[in-house]
């Protein structure tokens, strides 16, 4: 009996210590996510919503600014982000200008392609020659005079606004 009264009092008293000792433990977490446990107050470059626990009582350590920020310009305005702004702007920039390019030669490509067709056609009609064309059953009719002057001025108005 006075063994296992004995054994119960060690247990309590280990219980007790391990309490207190408990009460004293700071848990924190580094820059890198590592956390730590320690009895020492974490340094001041960890920020508070890094700290996991402190002990009951203690204030917040003073806390520095984080060694890892970068510094702020005078305007509030990080540098390096305004740098890369700036720089994204001008590639976005140089992008658009260079597809408008590329779509402006495109366009003029199927200009100069429309001149020529409308270029063959007006000549073709003004030569006199007999022009045929497929009707809905794919019978050959051929242009009167009516229709002929009809697609002459049709032909001259695409001229007119591809070839300059």
């Amino acid at each position: 009996m006075q063994k296992s009264a004995l054994t119960l009092v060690a247990c309590l008293l280990a219980v007790a210590a391990t309490g207190a000792w408990a009460q004293s433990i700071w848990k924190w977490r580094d820059a890198s996510g590592q956390i730590h446990v320690t009895d020492t107050p974490p340094p001041p470059t960890i920020a508070e919503k890094d700290i996991l626990s402190r002990p009951s009582g203690s204030t917040a350590p003073a806390t520095g600014a984080p060694a890892a920020v970068a510094p702020v310009a005078a305007s509030g305005v990080d540098s390096d982000l305004e740098k890369k702004k700036a720089k994204a702007d001008k590639d976005k920039a140089e992008k658009a200008a260079a597809e408008k390019a590329a779509l402006d030669k495109k366009n003029a490509a199927i200009k100069a392609d429309n001149c020529r067709r409308a270029q063959d056609q007006a000549k073709a009609l003004e030569s006199g020659v007999r022009v045929a064309r497929l009707d809905a059953n794919g019978e050959r009719s051929f242009l009167d005079d009516n229709q002929r002057a009809s697609e002459l001025k049709r032909a001259q108005e695409i001229i007119a606004q591809n070839c300059h």
